[in-house]
């Protein structure tokens, strides 16, 4: 199981927010590019990169960050979501180094979308499904649908998309321990991978994580708690690491 550091971008600086809201942020450091550094040489596989304000936009805001990393890490896959909407900003991502693009809010509101663009793109986009008591939530959270996650989740396996980031945002970033039940009944219901995402606190939740990786958990995003130390990246990799081993 793969440990993603998550590096949230607003106003060009890394931010972690409570529960999605853009007015309760905490600014971890203006140099974007110095964070992905610091993880990668940590031993980080995987960057998770999300636009907050092109998340609320509708439209890519901190792109220039982006392609600064993606520049000078040109082996280190990276998935990004936050205001992808068309195709043109896809396309535009994916070649400036992105691996994967996320869609959130478009796929639910338009999953027809998702259909077209696992056509045009395959291999290279994840839906992003946030859910609050099993109902996805969009527009940055702010917004409660009427779709259940593991409906949704179905519905784009069969659309094509490689991977599914479930988020409870009860639990994002606020440090409240990840929903492990929650995550696993999604990766049941689906045979596409799942990467799990919100409340990921503690070594415990890496290893909680780790005892169900074969039900379809592919990896985990954290993002708080390891800029706040009370997750220690490279013992939570490693430990994942071990656990596939044994």
């Amino acid at each position: 199981m793969l440990v993603i550091p998550a590096i949230d971008l607003k106003d060009g600086q890394c931010v972690r927010l409570k529960q999605g809201r853009m007015e309760d942020d905490t600014v971890f450091s203006n140099d974007p590019v110095a964070v992905a550094e610091r993880w990668i040489k940590a031993g980080a596989r995987r960057l998770h990169i999300i636009d907050l304000n092109g998340a609320f936009a509708g439209k890519p805001v901190n792109a220039e960050v982006v392609h600064k990393i993606a520049e000078a890490y040109p082996d280190i896959p990276i998935q990004i979501g936050g205001g992808i909407r068309d195709e043109e900003t896809i396309q535009t991502y994916l070649d400036a180094g992105v691996s994967y693009v996320i869609i959130g809010t478009k796929a639910v509101q338009n999953p027809h979308f998702i259909n077209e663009i696992c056509l045009g793109f395959p291999g290279h986009i994840i839906v992003g499904l946030d859910a609050r008591d099993g109902f996805v939530a969009t527009d940055g959270w702010s917004k409660l649908s009427h779709h259940s996650a593991i409906d949704m989740a179905k519905r784009f396996e069969k659309a094509g998309v490689e991977a599914i980031i479930f988020t409870d945002i009860h639990r994002d970033g606020m440090l409240q321990g990840v929903n492990v039940d929650s995550t696993v009944e999604l990766a049941q219901s689906i045979e596409i991978p799942v990467i799990a995402a919100g409340g990921i606190t503690t070594i415990n939740d890496i290893q909680a994580l780790c005892e169900v990786e074969n039900e379809g958990i592919m990896g985990a995003i954290t993002g708080r708690a390891i800029y706040e130390g009370t997750l220690d990246f490279v013992q939570a990799q490693k430990l994942a690491d071990d656990y596939k081993t044994n």
